[in-house]
């Protein structure tokens, strides 16, 4: 029993729990998913890809027992933008099927700008974050308190990002709700 309660006080890095394993799973089919969204031809195929790696990382904010900002994720992005996305689809008579106008041909340059803006924000939040450890043992979870304090103390960052996202969003949904002109291709 004294060796059962020592080997859970020293848990390490190469013993993961069943929440960490979940964390990685989760993270990979959300990652799998957010890649197939970029890189599919057909829009409402990329629309609900995306549904499928917004409502992952809401599964990552319950496994890390951010229950709020789980259900905020899914109200607002996965109920919102998506479907705003789905009717500005919807609008424009965007083709259901394949979509050659959908690729413009400039992909390496995408890549190579996504690569520098992820490595750019991964540079930042470890910089930013690097001594920072959040005590969640200490504090009353679930309070409205507590997860304004936590966010606004200790997730800014990330939480602005995540509003840049909603920007970005909103934008993509203007530019594809825009009708094209006759002389326009």
């Amino acid at each position: 029993m004294i060796l059962a309660a020592a080997a859970q006080q020293t848990h390490g890095f190469l013993s993961p729990t069943g929440v960490e394993i979940a964390f990685v799973l989760v993270g990979l089919v959300t990652l799998g998913a957010a890649l197939v969204t970029v890189t599919t031809r057909q829009l409402v195929h990329a629309a609900l890809w995306l549904v499928v790696a917004l409502g992952g990382l809401a599964v990552e904010y319950l496994l890390l027992t951010a229950e709020f900002i789980a259900w905020v994720q899914v109200l607002i992005y996965v109920g919102s933008v998506v479907v705003l996305l789905l009717f500005g689809l919807m609008l424009t008579k965007a083709p259901i099927g394949h979509s050659p106008d959908a690729d413009s041909g400039n992909r390496p340059v995408a890549v190579a700008v996504a690569l520098a803006a992820a490595a750019a924000l991964v540079w930042v939040v470890v910089d930013a974050f690097r001594t920072t450890w959040i005590d969640l043992d200490g504090a009353v979870q679930g309070s409205t308190k507590v997860t304004g304090e936590i966010l606004f103390r200790h997730w800014v960052l990330p939480f602005e990002a995540l509003s840049v996202l909603l920007l970005a969003a909103l934008v993509g949904a203007i530019v594809l709700s825009r009708k094209k002109k006759e002389g326009e291709r």
